[in-house]
């Protein structure tokens, strides 16, 4: 039987980006992403949130079962309203009104998590023409921990093969970083769980479940090294962690403001990075009775330390919570 969401958590999320482009912007000729003050390389969460969703969906392709995505880049550029009558089995010709939404909830997994605006006209009058469900999973922008330096070189060229243009090449730009190390944090809202719940006509398929949470952990360990295309080759998970709180009230923060790198310049590896995760430590000594469980991943290549003595996340969390309330991911 599947369980919903009933407790907060929050997420905090490391992985590494080498000689590769994390984040194109579009407004800049896709270079990476920067805070050009700071010299820190970000990554917004619509793209890791793309990882994710593309992970669920090629995920419950191979399964066959009856769940798939909303927001999806497998069919092309459609329209919302004709993804939606897809996904219900609908003729084009057929309406979509808000009876159909427990439905489609029970159905589209990133919707359940992430949340979406779907062209669904209301059930009353004066509702509108669609409705928004703020999903109770939700990022802010990634940050590089890191101070990052573009790759000197970006110019590339190509050749083509056309009878006419035989011998002609052109030139474009290929920016990429040397090195980033990316932290998000992240927010599991049990409130708005409930609110979903209720839209899905108190069906609890139709709303988050502790499987789904579970499906988003495999997710977030897996989707990034999966999915790597030219420009995003190089990219890996370093550190994942969960926590879950004791109710619906609890969020304890960004914890990625007290993590500190040993050297934040010049680094051009995962064999460079040492990460202090101390303040952490001192922090969470306050509020540990406010912590249910954590779930917890870490790379082995990442060296972290607490005041200057290696030691794993899990460890440093064992010994503050205990260790039945640390749970280790594969």
């Amino acid at each position: 039987m599947r369980t919903l969401v009933d407790k907060n958590g929050e997420i905090l999320f490391i992985y590494d980006a080498t000689m590769c482009n994390p984040n194109g912007d579009p407004d800049d000729e896709n270079k990476p992403r920067m805070d050009l003050e700071q010299e820190r390389n970000l990554v917004s969460d619509v793209r890791l949130k793309r990882y994710i969703r593309d992970y669920l969906y090629d995920y419950f392709q191979v399964k066959g079962e009856d769940q798939t995505i909303y927001v999806t880049k497998a069919e092309g550029v459609v329209q919302a309203e004709d993804r939606i009558k897809k996904v219900l089995g609908r003729d084009s010709e057929d309406s979509v009104s808000s009876a159909d939404l427990p439905i489609l909830l029970t159905k589209l997994i990133d919707v359940r998590l992430f949340g979406a605006t779907m062209p669904i006209k209301g059930g009353k009058k004066g509702e509108g023409e669609g409705i928004t469900l703020t999903g109770p999973v939700q990022f802010n922008w990634g940050y590089s921990l890191n101070r990052v330096q573009l790759v000197e070189s970006n110019t590339i060229s190509s050749q083509f093969s056309s009878r006419q243009q035989a011998g002609q090449g052109t030139f474009g730009k290929d920016y990429r970083l040397y090195y980033s190390l990316i932290a998000f944090h992240g927010i599991i809202s049990a409130r708005r769980v409930r609110e979903m719940y209720k839209k899905a006509g108190e069906n609890p398929l139709g709303a988050t479940t502790y499987e789904d949470l579970e499906l988003l952990d495999q997710a977030m360990l897996k989707a990034i090294p999966l999915l790597a295309t030219r420009s995003k080759i190089g990219q890996y998970p370093r550190l994942y962690v969960r926590f879950e709180y004791m109710d619906d009230e609890t969020f304890i923060g960004d914890l990625r403001q007290y993590l500190r790198l040993s050297e934040e310049e010049g680094l051009r590896s995962i064999q460079d990075v040492k990460l202090e995760i101390g303040g952490i430590t001192r922090y969470l000594e306050g509020i540990k009775e406010k912590i249910n469980r954590v779930f917890v991943w870490q790379d082995v290549d990442l060296r972290t330390l607490v005041n200057g003595e290696e030691r794993t996340f899990s460890e440093m969390l064992e010994n503050i919570l205990g260790s039945s309330k640390v749970i280790s991911l594969v």
